[in-house]
């Protein structure tokens, strides 16, 4: 996976509340291992909403995730139950919110505002589906598909607990590459 050296700031926002940065995943294997990085630095109320078309890479980098918080079941997207818990330090809560037709009504019925608030890591497939419920402070990831195996991924942080997790992100994936960060 290669960087796009694309970091920007948001329109209308303070780029210290907003930042974003741009990578090409050559495969999914680098989607996972994308994931699996990000693991080592969520935190207990952590928010990931995932957003990107059908196959784009959600789920592997979920599964990357998972496999990062030392989770060792197969972990499935739960597009027909909406919900999954992955017991972990933190618990992981994987929402797929593909099949919601009425996103507000749905997510409440399906405790999704106890989850977003709760000590766990919240990560959630097709959150643009209910952007307006998510808090606004968030890690966001726009898996956008390039050829049968690469994506460009955008990950964008609002506030500054997600900007300072981008800049990690960006640090320790330098790092794990051999590259200098800059």
């Amino acid at each position: 996976m290669l960087p796009m050296d694309g970091v920007v700031g948001g329109s209308g926002h303070d780029a210290r509340e907003l930042e974003t940065w741009n990578l090409v995943s050559w495969a999914p294997g680098d989607t996972a291992a994308f994931g699996a990085l990000l693991a080592t630095l969520v935190q207990p109320g952590d928010v990931i909403a995932l957003m990107g078309d059908l196959g784009a890479g959600k789920t592997t980098l979920v599964q990357g995730l998972a496999r990062g918080l030392g989770i060792t079941q197969p972990v499935t997207s739960p597009t027909f139950i909406l919900m999954n818990e992955y017991p972990s330090a933190p618990p992981l809560y994987h929402v797929d919110c593909y099949r919601l037709t009425d996103a507000a009504a749905e997510a409440v019925e399906i405790g999704l505002e106890e989850v977003l608030y709760g000590d766990g890591v919240c990560v959630i497939e097709w959150a643009d589906r209910l952007l307006a419920l998510l808090p606004p402070e968030r890690l966001e990831v726009k898996l956008i598909w390039l050829d049968p195996r690469e994506r460009r991924l955008e990950v964008t942080g609002r506030g500054q607990r997600y900007v300072s997790l981008i800049r990690a992100l960006r640090q320790e994936w330098h790092r794990s590459q051999g590259r200098e960060h800059g």
